[in-house]
């Protein structure tokens, strides 16, 4: 296990616990998310990084019964919590590193990833193996119920050009590894890019 697995797993794993709990209300901007990828019933969608699964009721309602929702996240604790909050019954949850997923090329139509670029140990290629499981012209979705501002004010920081969420950084990121931003928005009260996985 890499030094940036291990801190991703101290992060998350104290924090699993009341994960929900702190973020109470973020219900209706996940649903909302969810209805801008485009999905339709019978597609196949990954949350990567899902963390308690807050997305995986949402993604469901827009793929149906008949379609494939995978949760999956690096860290035990916060799977344990998506299971206790019953949302292993809108999809499967698996552990799984997002840098190495247990999936075949171009398995999937989507990936939503909540707040999940700025925990990426190696963005490019971590993004690039999104981009290998997703089929040409399918979609990345990268969301924050926050935006980037008010983020970094609760955070107790500055916005700066070198995010990775700045507009031209996550542009050329996604370019170099296999994506097209296809639009970007940064708002007070959300944070959401959408890429198509070229051909």
């Amino acid at each position: 296990m890499t030094d940036d697995h291990t801190h991703v797993l101290d992060f998350f794993t104290s924090r699993a616990a009341d994960w929900d709990s702190r973020f109470p209300d973020d219900g209706p901007a996940y649903a909302a998310a969810a209805r801008l990828l485009g999905l339709r019933p019978g597609d196949a969608v990954l949350d990567a990084g899902c963390g308690t699964g807050r997305a995986l009721p949402a993604l469901r309602a827009v793929v149906g019964s008949e379609g494939t929702v995978l949760g999956a996240d690096l860290t035990p604790a916060m799977l344990e919590a998506a299971a206790r909050a019953g949302r292993g019954d809108s999809g499967t949850l698996v552990r799984a590193d997002v840098a190495r997923l247990p999936l075949r090329d171009g398995a999937l139509d989507a990936v939503f990833g909540a707040g999940l670029i700025s925990h990426l140990a190696r963005p490019e290629a971590d993004v690039a193996e999104l981009a290998r499981v997703v089929r040409p012209g399918g979609v990345l979705a990268l969301f924050h119920p926050i935006g980037r501002a008010a983020l970094a004010a609760r955070q107790g920081r500055t916005v700066t050009d070198d995010d990775l969420r700045a507009e031209p950084r996550l542009r050329e990121l996604l370019a170099c590894a296999g994506w097209r931003l296809e639009s970007y928005a940064d708002e007070d009260d959300r944070f959401f890019a959408l890429a198509a996985r070229q051909a």
